[in-house]
């Protein structure tokens, strides 16, 4: 391949990639480890994202067979 055809290549991809991420409703940060108000505010966000589990009944324990070494 010539060098042309790689930079055209190379330009292509990097096309491709930036209206991906432009058109893309995902919420990208890229700054890395968060501390403070902005901890506090994503773990809101987890705790407002999850579904609310319903909660199980504990299992009534299994009756005891009456006379079962007979």
């Amino acid at each position: 391949m010539s060098n042309r055809s790689l930079i055209i290549m190379v330009l292509v991809l990097v096309g491709a990639t930036a209206y991906l991420l432009i058109k893309g409703d995902g919420d990208i940060d890229m700054g890395g480890e968060k501390h403070g108000a902005e901890a506090a505010h994503m773990e809101e966000a987890k705790k407002a994202a999850a579904p609310a589990a319903p909660v199980a009944a504990p299992a009534a324990p299994a009756a005891p067979a009456a006379d079962a070494k007979k």
